[in-house]
């Protein structure tokens, strides 16, 4: 079933309402008449992070499982990589726990769940089949507000932009600034706002935090938390040839080529390479992985797209470190970690501290990719408390 969004109120239009005019449009729009307490709210933005609409939604962390939440799917203004108006989804999710005075709003990207419509975060917290929905809920047991992004093109038309990080950095942003319009949410323009991913969602999270200060300087953000970042993404994919994580690569072509379709990833694809990614495009992570696990990129290629000046190029300019977030940051990374290289992390921490930025950098000792993200939850859930309480903070570069 399609979701059924509501618009947010426009207060231009409420002011010009009066006799049987006003009567008709109050019970057209009853569905969403705005809550006093939400009214300030409730302002629709222009351009960049207007939100255009809403539904209810859930937060279920396992089939059946309820959490004293309320929750929306929201759809988005936002900007791709390249600079043009798109439309994004995600959700909010808000604790059902009294409190008046502001909140803290965590923007939060997921890792990696896949390239299908299917895999949004949206479409799965209300199933209870998220996969970091047991994550999100330590926040909400906090009293934090959250905002999930789906992301570009995965939840709304259009292909996913998996790994293009500027478009997955304004989405964030973009969330945030959505949420804060949504009425029923009851958040403040002037809350706090914390940035926060792993995997894929760190790479987002990371590129949000160096956007803040020239996309979206208005949100209060008082610091970001970001765990397994692939800030280079030609390292990676030179670490994942042929071992486990080789469908990432694919799966990595498909997002840089949906945001640039003059790359013209099916042109290098030999038959084998392109039923394994139109496969990518139409599932999930679970059994992407699985199916692209062991291959070389020689084994699916007529000849290397890594290679190329123009894939070099764009794979480039999802690279980190370039900018210093203007707030603080707390990286972490596994040092075991078997998909993203712990170089890799490493000298994104490097390179931010050299430009001046804030760090806290935490080696995850034990574990791997994936444990490294529950492992250090609550440790970077505990970081982001202190920003939002004021307490001073010291990196260790």
């Amino acid at each position: 079933m399609q979701t059924r969004f509501h618009a947010p109120p426009n207060p231009r239009r409420t002011r010009a309402r009066h006799g049987f005019l006003a009567v008709l449009a109050a019970l057209t729009l009853a569905v969403t008449a705005v809550p006093a307490t939400a009214s300030a709210a409730s302002t629709p933005a222009s351009g960049p992070g207007e939100l255009l609409g809403f539904a209810p939604s859930a937060l279920h962390p396992l089939p059946g499982q309820w959490t004293n939440t309320r929750a929306w799917k929201i759809e988005y203004r936002s900007t791709t990589a390249d600079g043009h108006p798109d439309t994004v989804s995600g959700t909010v999710i808000v604790p059902q726990d009294g409190r008046t005075a502001p909140r803290p709003l965590i923007t939060y990207a997921v890792g990696t769940v896949g390239l299908a419509d299917s895999c949004a975060p949206s479409a799965n917290f209300p199933r209870g089949t998220a996969l970091e929905a047991n994550l999100i809920q330590k926040l909400t047991q906090r009293g934090w507000a959250v905002a999930v992004t789906d992301y570009e093109g995965l939840g709304t038309p259009g292909d996913h932009t998996y790994t293009v990080g500027r478009s997955a950095g304004r989405a964030m942003l973009d969330a945030a600034r959505a949420a804060q319009q949504l009425p029923e949410a009851g958040l403040s323009a002037d809350g706090p706002v914390g940035i926060m991913g792993y995997s894929q969602g760190g790479q987002a999270a990371s590129w949000a935090a160096e956007l803040h200060g020239s996309y979206a300087p208005e949100l209060k953000v008082k610091g970001t938390a970001a765990g397994g970042v692939p800030a280079d993404l030609m390292r990676v994919a030179a670490s994942n040839d042929g071992s486990y994580g080789s469908g990432l690569i694919f799966m990595a072509a498909a997002g840089q080529d949906a945001a640039f379709p003059e790359l013209d990833l099916d042109s290098y694809l030999n038959p084998a390479g392109r039923v394994l990614v139109d496969y990518f495009r139409t599932h999930c992570v679970a059994v992407d992985a699985a199916l692209g696990s062991f291959k070389r990129i020689s084994d699916l290629t007529t000849r290397n797209p890594l290679e190329q000046p123009d894939w070099q190029l764009r794979l480039d300019g999802s690279t980190l470190g370039r900018t210093a977030p203007d707030h603080p940051v707390y990286q972490y990374h596994a040092l075991a970690d078997e998909l993203i290289p712990y170089g890799v992390g490493r000298q994104l921490r490097n390179d931010w501290c050299a430009r001046g930025a804030t760090v806290n950098w935490s080696t995850v000792w034990i574990g791997e990719h994936v444990s490294g993200a529950i492992t250090e939850a609550n440790r970077a859930g505990d970081w982001l408390a202190d920003r939002f309480a004021g307490r001073t903070v010291r990196g260790n570069c």
